[in-house]
């Protein structure tokens, strides 16, 4: 009897931890708990943008398919960034482009497309042309495919009341609260609108709210943010004009009192590292993004500058590099194994 209420005290004890995860937990329920006590290890989490299509700036998946969230659950990543419009009947589909010519086999807008003729559409890896035997994805299947595997971050290219919507599809697929949806917060009026949509919604999902430093210049904003909120991560976005130099202290938004803010209010300061097209390499990233990572060959002079700012979230389009020089750097804390495996919802290849 002693033995056995031992053994309860213990198991009550490590389940009260924060960040002690248990094995049989699925996937994302591990990484749902580093993601919810932020700052509380020394843990940097990697979310790959645009489901994390590129790896040694080379594209082996296409930009937002179910091939990349495939990749990105091998090499560890806890976190997949996918792009979220709508099809001319209303569905929700997976799309950064608000035209199909860049990524897929078709031309045209995307509102102008039914989803039975976005399904005729196959996706395209940019760079090599290679036409791949996946079709634009509806929400519905990416929710199924990242489902107990990884948490998924939907960035909405739409209206702010359209976050109520892509909720309540994770909501019917049992998995809300493995969704990080963002708004971009640039003032109260920002604030208000997007706590009306989300009142709307429900409760049981992730938000995160976006501050950029063209509009918010200090961390007070952060801290109105934070009380309206209570947010497990903010994202920060450091605007970059091409002709400056490498920034020395990471921009208004990435100084100690925002640390301070970050660690107080229990939320990850959330950077980003991936490259705009036809933008300054490191436009997000005070040019110390994913080209000086990896194809200059200083990986200290950019991910690991933003770790010693703060950030215990990185989004970038080099997950497995990223996911490596953190590892071999003492910046990431192995996971519990035993790890009660997802079966995907979907096979996802090329051709």
């Amino acid at each position: 009897m002693r033995t056995l209420w031992l053994s309860l005290l213990l198991s009550t004890a490590l389940a009260a931890i924060p960040g002690q995860s248990l094995a049989g937990e699925t996937r994302a329920a591990q990484i749902l708990d580093r993601f919810e006590h932020a700052n509380q290890f020394d843990h940097v989490m990697i979310a790959a943008h645009r489901a994390g299509s590129m790896e040694a700036r080379k594209t082996p998946f296409a930009e937002n398919s179910l091939a990349a969230v495939e990749g990105s659950i091998a090499i560890g990543a806890e976190i997949v960034e996918v792009d979220i419009r709508r099809a001319k009947d209303g569905e929700f589909v997976v799309m950064h482009d608000s035209w199909l010519d860049r990524t897929t086999t078709c031309k045209g807008e995307v509102v102008n497309y039914t989803l039975s003729e976005l399904k005729k559409c196959r996706l395209v890896i940019e760079g090599t042309g290679a036409v791949t035997n996946e079709t634009v994805s509806t929400l519905r299947e990416m929710l199924l495919t990242t489902r107990d595997r990884i948490l998924i971050n939907l960035d909405n290219k739409l209206e702010v009341t359209d976050l109520p919507g892509m909720v309540a599809e994770a909501r019917d697929l049992g998995m809300a609260d493995q969704v990080i949806v963002k708004e971009n917060l640039r003032n109260r009026q920002r604030i208000d609108t997007a706590s009306a949509a989300l009142a709307k919604a429900g409760g049981g999902f992730q938000f995160m709210p976006i501050l950029a430093d063209d509009a918010v210049h200090d961390a007070a904003f952060a801290a109105e943010v934070n009380k309206a909120f209570a947010p497990h991560a903010i994202e920060l976005i450091n605007w970059r004009n091409g002709a400056e130099t490498l920034t020395s202290n990471g921009g208004p938004l990435f100084g100690n009192h925002m640390r301070a803010e970050a660690v107080r209010g229990g939320w990850h300061l959330w950077a980003d590292t991936y490259a705009i097209v036809h933008k300054p390499g490191g436009f997000l990233a005070g040019g110390r993004g994913d080209e000086l990572a990896v194809a200059a060959g200083l990986p200290r002079e950019a991910w690991g500058f933003w770790v010693d700012r703060g950030a215990t979230i990185i989004q970038t389009d080099e997950p497995k590099a990223a996911i490596d020089w953190l590892a071999a750097n003492g910046y990431r804390v192995p996971y519990t194994t035993g790890i009660k495996q997802a079966e995907p919802a979907h096979t996802a290849s090329i051709n």
